[in-house]
């Protein structure tokens, strides 16, 4: 009792760090609906999901995930109609890092879309875990 009286700044400040550490690990940066380059291709080969990438034009034809879409995040919410067929199939959307497309998830949540999932990472996770990308044209 003697130590935390003297050093009390010491005490509040280990207390303080270790409780962000503990709230960090319990939250996700994908969000709820995040998924790891490996879980991504098991989704895309095991069900059949759908890759949506929310990056502008000109940074889907720099590289992306193959048999990817593209539809730029300002675009989402108008192009939704195209993702209708969609509804029920797993979709995992991707940006560059991984923060638009965890916004992206939340506003195909709130049009109704079912299995929204974010690449952990972005297209930069998925390079680092080594998976393949392909440059070009558009989908």
């Amino acid at each position: 009792m003697e130590f935390i009286k003297q050093n009390i700044l010491l005490v509040l400040l280990a207390l303080g760090s270790g409780g962000a550490l503990l709230a960090m690990s319990f939250r996700r940066p994908g969000g709820r609906s995040g998924v790891t380059p490996t879980q991504a291709t098991l989704l895309i080969n095991r069900e059949d999901a759908q890759v949506i990438d929310v990056r502008g034009s000109d940074e889907y034809v720099s590289g992306h995930l193959p048999d990817s879409r593209n539809i730029p995040l300002e675009q989402l919410e108008e192009r939704a109609g195209d993702l209708e067929k969609f509804k029920d199939t797993p979709l995992i959307l991707v940006c560059q890092t991984g923060s638009r497309s965890a916004g992206a998830c939340k506003q195909l949540e709130k049009l109704g879309f079912a299995k929204v999932n974010n690449l952990e990472g972005g297209i930069a996770g998925w390079r680092s875990a080594g998976l393949p990308l392909k440059k070009g044209s558009k989908k």
